[in-house]
């Protein structure tokens, strides 16, 4: 593969990471509880990472399957947080805040274990990235209760969020599990733990499993169409890792803060300080054009 295709399979990451978000809002409109939608995504998730491997042939096995788990598992844990972020505050709050912590934990990690690209640019635009962030969280100081539950939610999630990809990458290469492979083992994580870590959210909103099996199909295929979106963009950026490097991967993948922030501020209506919310837009996008420059290093 060729950088130039590597950077367009980050871009659509981040297009898709930054959009999987709207079938949440959809099904919020339909009053579905997140906690129900999340079952979905889950599904969703798992079943588009068995999609994926039919396109890496045979199912080789090797050491890695157990750190591709857990990377699935603390994704789960931390992307549901995000998701009572969402539901509580917005997309253009909870993803600058979270996903934007989550890129710079990922990224510093993913460069001290795999350096590749001009660590200058690649830094600086981290700072931005971290300037985006603080910008985020000032133009919703005046909001009520909820939006501040939604911002430490965010936070906590991104803190969590930011442990996954290393964890990963550490799955995959000579010796170890496929790409294909890996993404199987991680969406079983996905799904897996889910059984843990959503029960004790449904309980604490008192929804039910025969909730869930209430369910139209149409919100059924929202939540499951959420995870299939998130799982491509997963996909295509773990193969893109191996040219552009995965700190670089990762962080250009994340640029889905953007996407998301675009959805929330001009789709969604999501209100804000709009001095503050365009100096996030600034940060963010001039943060990422750096870290895009440090591939060309």
């Amino acid at each position: 593969m060729s950088l130039p295709i590597a950077i367009l399979f980050c871009v659509i990451t981040m297009l898709g990471w930054g959009s999987w978000a709207n079938t949440q809002k959809l099904a919020g409109k339909e009053k579905w509880p997140f906690e129900l939608f999340y079952w979905d995504y889950a599904i969703g998730v798992f079943l588009f990472s068995l999609l994926f491997a039919t396109l890496g042939g045979a199912f080789a096995m090797g050491p890695g399957a157990v750190r591709a788990l857990i990377s699935g598992a603390i994704f789960n844990l931390a992307n549901i947080l995000l998701v009572v972020s969402i539901d509580a505050a917005g997309m253009s709050v909870a993803f600058p805040v979270g996903i934007g912590l989550a890129l710079v934990i990922g990224t510093v990690e993913s460069y001290l274990e795999t350096p590749k690209g001009n660590p200058s640019l690649l830094f600086a635009g981290v700072a931005l990235i971290v300037f985006a962030m603080i910008m985020s969280a000032a133009s919703r100081q005046t909001v009520g209760k909820n939006r501040v539950r939604g911002l430490i939610f965010s936070i906590v999630a991104g803190c969590i969020m930011g442990l996954f990809y290393p964890q990963l990458m550490r799955a995959i290469g000579p010796g170890k599990l496929t790409p294909y492979v890996a993404l199987v083992f991680f969406g079983a994580g996905v799904l897996g733990s889910n059984i843990i870590v959503n029960t004790i959210f449904m309980k604490a909103g008192r929804v039910t499993y025969a909730d869930y099996f209430r369910g139209t199909a149409k919100l059924h295929f929202i939540g499951v169409l959420g995870g299939c979106i998130w799982m491509l963009a997963l996909c295509l950026n773990v193969i893109a890792a191996n040219v552009a490097g995965p700190a670089i991967s990762y962080a250009l993948g994340q640029g889905a803060t953007l996407v998301a922030a675009i959805w929330g501020v001009f789709v969604w209506r999501e209100k804000g300080t709009m001095s503050y919310t365009v100096l996030m837009f600034i940060g963010y996008a001039t943060g990422l054009i750096l870290i895009g420059a440090a591939t060309l290093d």
